[in-house]
């Protein structure tokens, strides 16, 4: 028996301590991705507390037809995106590097590629700001959590055809905005 469904029959019993092992087991990862989504570290850590919550609750309705983890990042990202609605704050990507101190790539040897780097990284995040929300979350489940097509299909409860058309559109738009910012400046 697949350790995660011993873990929720057990939940189910009443053991709640198992509850927590799944908690301790998919927490870091389910953060980890959701600051991407989201755009701030606090955020993100709100709505993977909000989304254990609803899990826990919730966990009876779990039908065992997808992975754990798939079902609780659906929920996860549907109170993202309420929340969001709720604030009609957008999160900046500069925003998210000063609350999560994280960048993508490691720190360059000298410091002109470090300032090199550290520009590069910047405009693709703001880039991928820009993106519309439907082609950032495939985006980021695809190119940065490195998911299959498949797992985010299930995730996002989309046709596996749309999910490769939204990464597709995604990928072009995001290199359409790259491209226009780089021959800006190279009229500079």
């Amino acid at each position: 028996m697949n350790e995660d469904i011993q873990l929720i029959d057990e939940t189910l019993t009443g053991q709640s301590a198992s509850f927590g092992r799944l908690v301790t087991k998919y927490q870091d990862r389910l953060y980890n991705t959701l600051v991407h989504v989201t755009g701030c570290a606090d955020e993100a850590h709100d709505v993977v507390q909000d989304a254990f919550v609803q899990a826990y609750v919730k966990l009876r309705s779990f039908q065992r037809n997808s992975a754990f983890y798939t079902w609780l990042y659906r929920i996860a990202f549907n109170a993202a995106i309420s929340r969001k609605r709720r604030q009609k704050v957008t999160a900046s990507i500069d925003r998210q590097r000063e609350e999560t101190g994280q960048e993508p790539l490691a720190a360059p040897l000298t410091p002109s590629h470090r300032m090199e780097s550290q520009e590069r990284v910047n405009l693709v995040r703001a880039a991928m700001d820009h993106l519309p929300e439907e082609f950032r979350k495939v985006l980021v489940l695809r190119e940065i959590d490195g998911y299959c097509y498949e797992t985010i299909a299930e995730m996002l409860d989309l046709p596996i055809g749309t999910v490769r058309s939204r990464l597709h559109r995604a990928r072009l738009e995001l290199r359409e905005q790259l491209q226009e910012v780089w021959q800006a400046e190279e009229w500079e």
